[in-house]
């Protein structure tokens, strides 16, 4: 599914140059769970950003179902990415004057989908956070990790390939942060391809794979046993 090779990123302001990627190279194949780690500034949000094709590389290539991204269109691009890719971010990115519905129906508003269909991905997707009986409720007058749920959501509503979340417990109390891995969790053995990026090494064990990364270079790559005892924390 996503292949990137010698991948490079570079900054410029005024004078200076700063190298935020130096030459990555690995590939995710369709239905991975895997973790992106690294401390502050060594290159993982900028790589989730060229990923998800919300930045392009300054150098290397980087294919998307062996389709290149130097190929593709700023439109061509924004279509893919709609289509399937869905996104989870720590701040959640909701509206709050909104209600849980019309936050997971935002993806859907420029579709195509007859509206009978549209309402049944909606709830479907609100269903399977566990938040049904909040449908309606501001996003407002959520709690954090309700305020997460409903974020994943809204990117599973278009049912993507793969979804990326970017530190999605950064900003949460564990308990709220276990619950929103295991939805990860749960969604990856559906078939969903995950990506994440996150610091935290508890969070990071739920993936099968762990790519670290330090100062723009891969640092090391593992394959990893599944953490059951996170996951009996929570049944």
């Amino acid at each position: 599914m996503i292949e990137v090779k010698d991948l490079k990123k570079e900054y410029l302001e005024e004078d200076t140059s700063t190298q935020a990627l130096r030459g990555v190279t690995f590939s995710i194949k369709e239905g991975e769970f895997v973790s992106i780690m690294g401390p502050s500034g060594s290159g993982k949000s900028t790589l989730l950003h060229i990923l998800s094709f919300l930045d392009r590389p300054s150098g290397g290539s980087y294919k998307f179902y062996d389709r290149s991204i130097d190929d593709m269109t700023d439109q061509e691009l924004a279509h893919v990415r709609n289509k399937d890719m869905g996104f989870v971010f720590q701040s959640f990115n909701l509206l709050s004057r909104l209600t849980v519905y019309e936050n997971v129906e935002i993806p859907l508003l420029y579709s195509d989908i007859p509206p009978v269909k549209r309402e049944k991905l909606i709830e479907e997707a609100i269903k399977s956070v566990g938040l049904e009986e909040k449908l309606y409720t501001e996003a407002a007058k959520l709690s954090g990790g309700q305020k997460q749920r409903v974020a994943i959501a809204r990117a599973l509503v278009t049912d993507p390939n793969v979804i990326f979340a970017d530190e999605p417990t950064g900003n949460l109390d564990s308990q709220s942060g276990l619950q929103v891995m295991k939805i990860l969790e749960s969604l990856h053995h559906k078939g969903h391809t995950v990506v994440l990026v996150t610091h935290e090494t508890q969070t990071a064990e739920f993936a099968n794979r762990i790519i670290r990364i330090k100062d723009g270079l891969i640092e090391s790559e593992q394959l990893i046993t599944p953490n059951y005892v996170l996951r009996g924390a929570l049944k």
